[in-house]
């Protein structure tokens, strides 16, 4: 079994974990609340291990470290549910106050030691490691910081394991933190160098799919975090469930990497439509694709036609036929073979599992490597350049033992990733991209409840 530990870090990690965690945790049959497996089908179980660890008592505990500087922000997930494991909440005494600095050189480095204490328990109880999955947003000082810290640690320690990122991006729009330019910018180095595949989110593109895709009057961020949740169950189907294309983490990796620094995803999901709009919807295959390929359909605010795909990849839950989805995806690249590069010859991969999400017949995922996304670098690099050129805030970090110089650096950092995107679409670089077989996925089918995805009825 080729097992994932989960690490979720800061306030808004923890959010989105804990929205995974209850998306995956039905899919499996298990009960949040109390961890009890109460599902019909062996499908179910067969590779539950991925995710989930097993006790004496028939109880299952999801295998993750949830981390914070402070304590009061993960408490409700410890009387919330006997999902998570009590020993492994890590907390220090203070908050990291939304600054990097504070994160990975002082409250963060405290707790450094215990999180990798807890990380290497998880790591010596599995069978076969496939590497480490991160949830964090790089707008605060923990979610930046400590993740920063823990990333450079997991790679000195596990130096043959990919390690995963789900990043909240911030978004100028919808910014709470008068710091974030700085904490994003000093997050990108360890992003570019430790980790293997960046997945991109960002709150604006997911408030706007509530507001105009499902007409949902915002007033907090479950319906965003329950968005991303889905979309990570759709992105780990293939890991979850037996017989896909896909079935690994590094399977990921190189199909959708070309090079290792241009590693930075766009996910989407569909259907992300009203329960009144799916009553007119056609429930095709080919609806899918078309909602997948659309702007209004992906986690961040990128717009692909902008840029050039360098690989996509499609992942899709339900009854269908597999020729008829690989003739529809290839079908969009022939129609718009302008938006993608032409020294790449086979960058669409698609995969297939029966077994559809709850509430929805059939769904699909989208992964895009597309060059679209150094527009978001140059928003996070012109915000960061206009404070540092007057040094607003600067005594902050420098304060807590960082240099004005590590801010160059990471200013250059930044710069070289939006060249090479730029030069990738320009077709100044050449490489391969790589396709696949799949292997039939079981017959079996799993239940899936009544109830809507995304409201009440």
């Amino acid at each position: 079994m080729r097992e994932i530990v989960t690490l979720q870090i800061g306030g808004a990690g923890n959010a989105i974990g804990d929205a995974f965690w209850h998306v995956i945790s039905h899919e499996h049959g298990v009960d949040y609340a109390s961890g009890r497996f109460g599902g019909t089908s062996p499908l179910q179980l067969e590779r539950i291990n991925v995710f989930f660890n097993a006790t004496a008592s028939k109880r299952f505990y999801a295998r993750t470290i949830i981390i914070d500087t402070e304590a009061s922000s993960i408490q409700r997930l410890h009387a919330s549910s006997q999902l998570y494991r009590p020993e492994n909440f890590v907390a220090g005494s203070e908050s990291a106050g939304n600054n990097f600095a504070r994160g990975y050189h002082t409250d963060g480095a405290e707790i450094l030691e215990q999180v990798l204490d807890n990380t290497r328990r998880e790591v010596e109880s599995v069978d076969s490691l496939q590497g480490f999955q991160l949830l964090h947003s790089i707008g605060g000082g923990t979610g930046s910081g400590l993740t920063s810290l823990i990333m450079e640690a997991l790679v000195e320690q596990y130096p043959d394991n990919l390690l995963c990122n789900y990043v909240t991006i911030p978004s100028p729009n919808m910014s709470q933190v008068v710091v974030e330019p700085y904490n994003a910018l000093l997050s990108t180095p360890a992003l570019v160098n430790n980790s293997h595949l960046t997945f991109c989110l960002d709150n604006e593109a997911l408030f706007q799919i509530c507001n105009r895709n499902l007409k949902i009057k915002m007033s907090g961020y479950e319906h965003i975090n329950h968005i991303v949740g889905l979309t990570m169950s759709g992105i780990t189907t293939c890991l979850r469930f037996p017989g896909q294309l896909n079935a690994g983490l590094r399977k990921i990796y190189v199909n959708m990497v070309p090079f290792p620094r241009l590693h930075f995803l766009i996910p989407g999901f569909a259907p992300l439509v009203t329960c009144k709009q799916q009553q007119f919807s056609k429930g095709t295959v080919s609806e899918l694709v078309q909602q997948i390929f659309s702007s209004n359909n992906l986690l961040c605010a990128v717009d692909l036609r902008k840029g050039k795909l360098l690989t996509a990849a499609g992942i899709f839950r339900g009854r269908m036929s597999p020729r008829e989805v690989d003739q529809l995806m290839t079908g969009v690249r022939n129609k718009n073979i302008n938006n993608f590069v032409d020294w790449i010859p086979n960058n669409i991969k698609t995969a297939i599992c029966d077994i559809p999400p709850r509430g929805l017949k059939m769904s699909a995922t989208f992964i895009g490597n597309t060059t679209a996304i150094q527009s978001l670098f140059q928003r996070l690099l012109d915000g960061s350049t206009v404070m540092l050129r007057r040094k607003a805030h600067l005594h902050w970090y420098t304060g807590e033992g960082m240099e004005e110089q590590e801010f160059m650096d990471a200013q250059q950092e930044l710069q070289a990733i939006i060249d090479d995107y730029r030069s990738s679409a320009e077709g100044e670089d050449s490489g391969g991209g790589g396709g696949g077989s799949r292997d039939d996925d079981s017959g079996d089918e799993i239940p899936v409840g009544p109830r809507c995805t995304y409201c009440a009825e």
